[in-house]
């Protein structure tokens, strides 16, 4: 069934979790989407996973915009969400609307997620009242990590906790359909969860949130580099990709690949004609 945000929205409802992936391509894209995943997140995560980046920061519309088209093409049941990059909505409403317009209208995803809480509602009501859903994401917004001084836990004291919650509230009030809580303490996020009528997705955030969101690459470990606390691990095709390429790369060396059978056999010229093209050249 084709998921979108009233389905994601009669989830919640009916307390049913939500599975939601980051995919960047068309092939994984198909694979996410065959496994039944009901929502596919177009990240600007994809500066660190695809990119090389140590943050999101450098992340362009033209980028997303590549990146989601093929993401799209594969997805046909997941719900596809944007997201908006860092100054793609902060500077003012026109340019918000502007390009939350682009990626949709450009990429045929279903909705945008931007970052911020009550800061950026304004933003959140200009694009709804635009026609264009909006998923808010707040807690940890690491398009805000040279505010926070790094990668941070948000809401651990009372003070943060209140700001969350309030957060939460004032995104749900401005239209958002749906919110991302990331890094936030799991007993916070299972009273927002709590306290809004619209689903919560969490990525670092506990059992208590509506549904969850990992990172590919992060859950089929693809990358030792760095693993965060809340990631698990469900594959180790890093490994197996090392593997697998140091293994062809030893048999062209060795001249053992291709075999006759990885070969095109079939030749509408006989070997005495070739024999001749040897002879001439």
């Amino acid at each position: 069934m084709k998921n979108t945000v009233a389905t994601l929205l009669a989830m919640k409802q009916q307390g049913e979790k939500i599975a939601m992936l980051t995919c960047y391509d068309y092939s994984t894209a198909r694979l996410v989407d065959a496994a039944g995943i009901n929502a596919i997140l177009v990240g600007d995560s994809l500066g660190m996973t695809m990119q090389g980046y140590t943050t999101t920061l450098p992340v362009t519309m033209e980028e997303m915009i590549i990146y989601g088209r093929s993401v799209v093409r594969g997805a046909q049941d997941a719900f596809v969400v944007m997201d908006m990059p860092f100054m793609s909505y902060q500077a003012s409403l026109p340019q918000a609307v502007e390009n939350a317009g682009r990626l949709i209208k450009e990429t045929g995803a279903g909705a945008v997620k931007l970052e911020g809480g009550a800061v950026v509602t304004p933003q959140i009501r200009a694009i709804v009242a635009a026609g264009i859903p909006v998923c808010a994401h707040i807690g940890m917004t690491p398009q805000s990590v040279n505010a926070f001084g790094g990668f941070k836990v948000q809401g651990k004291g009372e003070d943060q906790a209140r700001a969350v919650l309030e957060d939460a509230l004032a995104v749900e009030d401005a239209g958002a359909f749906m919110v991302v809580l990331e890094c936030v303490p799991p007993k916070l996020s299972a009273l927002i969860s709590k306290k809004l009528a619209i689903p919560t997705v969490g990525i670092g955030a506990g059992a208590g949130c509506d549904g969850q969101v990992l990172v590919c690459q992060d859950m089929l470990g693809m990358d030792d580099d760095f693993v965060p606390k809340f990631v698990k691990r469900y594959a180790a095709l890093g490994d197996a990709m090392t593997r697998a390429f140091a293994t062809y790369a030893a048999e062209v060396k060795a001249g053992e690949f291709p075999e006759d059978a990885h070969a095109y056999t079939k030749s509408d010229c006989d070997d005495n004609y070739l024999t001749q093209l040897d002879d001439d050249y």
